[in-house]
């Protein structure tokens, strides 16, 4: 079995808070040279893997510039960064709630991505939190959805990543969230969902199919006002859009979404008014590097429950 050299450091620095993308070249292929794989695999187009080589944005491990004609070397490594896309700003705070020298615990708003994806790549929490706090080795220990508002834990040390990524795995933190939608006097609760989930690449909303249940909720009621209902959940386990799915599926809706029950399309960008109304309202762990245990919660509200005669009268709402 060939034996992989380590990975070394990045010779470019970040850009806006955003990492240069790295490729690694495979050890079997027949390339003669490190264009033609760049072409072949990035599917850029020979005109703009050219434009890179031509003006040296594409370097090697020694931080200079790959030649337009250079050999392919197998398990070579090669740094560029990509074209950022045209973002619209998310006009809403970032609040830190909590930072010591291994975490930083961020308050996120609605609409804000929590890594580079996609079309959000400096409109993101971690690539805000690295420019605003200067902590260019700063990750995310878990992700919420972009539309999703609440808490998100963040790691100050890559070496200590996976300690506090674990955590998740491994199902030893408290999450507590808070929804608005629909209220149902027939609905049963508390009660806890199990079913199974699952997500195709490409396609927006996730489903529920046939199988060994790998998505828990409990779902309370935590009070009413007319045609809406405040819920807390508790999800159990972490599958995509679980909450949202789950509460679909219990004829209750959260109120702002664009998915479920009916895919109705992107939110367009710059549109703000009618946020998911989905919190991540609580988190609670024991650090797995100082044994301190943490509990945090978030200080925002929805918008739903503080503005209802405005979200109560609305049939889009529903």
């Amino acid at each position: 079995m060939r034996r992989r050299s380590p990975v070394p450091p990045s010779p470019l620095p970040q850009r806006d808070g955003v990492d240069p993308v790295r490729v690694r070249l495979p050890f079997d292929g027949a390339w003669e040279t490190v264009r033609e794989h760049l072409v072949e695999r990035l599917a850029a187009g020979a005109g703009v893997i050219d434009g890179m080589l031509d003006a040296g944005l594409i370097v090697g491990a020694d931080g200079r510039p790959v030649a337009p004609d250079a050999a392919y070397v197998p398990g070579m490594f090669v740094w560029f960064h990509r074209e950022l896309p045209d973002e619209v700003p998310v006009p809403f705070p970032l609040e830190v709630v909590y930072r010591d020298e291994h975490i930083v615990v961020a308050d996120k708003p609605h609409f804000l991505a929590t890594t580079p994806r996609g079309s959000h790549v400096t409109e993101t929490a971690l690539a805000r939190l690295r420019r605003e706090l200067g902590i260019p080795a700063l990750g995310a220990a878990h992700r919420l959805d972009r539309l999703t508002a609440g808490l998100v834990l963040f790691t100050v040390r890559p070496e200590e990543r996976g300690a506090y990524q674990s955590l998740f795995r491994d199902r030893a933190v408290r999450k507590e969230y808070e929804a608005v939608a629909p209220y149902r006097e027939a609905l049963e609760l508390p009660r806890t969902v199990r079913s199974r989930i699952e997500k195709e690449r490409g396609v927006p909303a996730a489903r529920e199919v046939p199988g060994e249940p790998n998505a828990v909720s409990r779902v309370e009621s935590a009070e009413h006002r007319g045609r809406l209902a405040r819920y807390r959940l508790l999800p159990s386990t972490g599958q995509t859009h679980q909450l949202r799915v789950h509460m679909n599926a219990l004829g209750v809706p959260i109120l702002g979404d664009p998915l479920y029950p009916v895919v109705t399309g992107p939110v367009p960008a710059g549109d703000f008014r009618r946020p998911l109304q989905l919190l991540a309202r609580v988190l609670e762990f024991t650090d797995p590097v100082t044994g301190h245990r943490h509990a945090y919660r978030s200080g925002r509200t929805l918008l739903a429950w503080s503005a209802y005669d405005e979200w109560a009268g609305d049939g889009r709402s529903q």
